[in-house]
């Protein structure tokens, strides 16, 4: 099992990533807030894991820790966090498997708790 927390305000989907439109067709992009959160996961993840990473099929469990007690959808934190941590934690978050989502508050430590195992 390897462990990693990631530090500061959880950001959902909706927060980093954008829509413009070229042409007749819609695009979405990654805002700056997205690419510097981005950055600062995989700073976090490398400073926590010391091994290569996972190629097998994966199971993880996210603790999702926001700092305020405002209303969120669970299911718009992981894609962000997820793609950072590819080359970090996995070859490719298309390995996991299995997925366990829990949110939760704390206002003095707002945060990410991820847990992975392969299956």
């Amino acid at each position: 099992m390897v462990k990693v927390v990631l530090l500061g305000e959880p950001k959902s989907t909706q927060h980093v990533y954008k829509m413009t439109c070229r042409g007749s067709f819609a695009s979405m992009y990654m805002s700056k807030d997205g690419k510097d959160i981005k950055d600062s996961y995989q700073w976090q993840a490398r400073s926590q894991v010391k091994i290569s990473p996972l190629g097998s099929d994966l199971t993880v469990t996210m603790e999702i820790f926001m700092g305020t007690k405002r209303k969120c959808d669970i299911d718009n934190f992981n894609k962000l966090c997820f793609d950072a941590m590819s080359g970090i934690l996995w070859i490719d978050d298309s390995q996991i498997k299995e997925l366990h989502i829990k949110k939760g508050y704390d206002k003095e430590n707002p945060r990410i708790s991820l847990q992975v195992s392969e299956l």
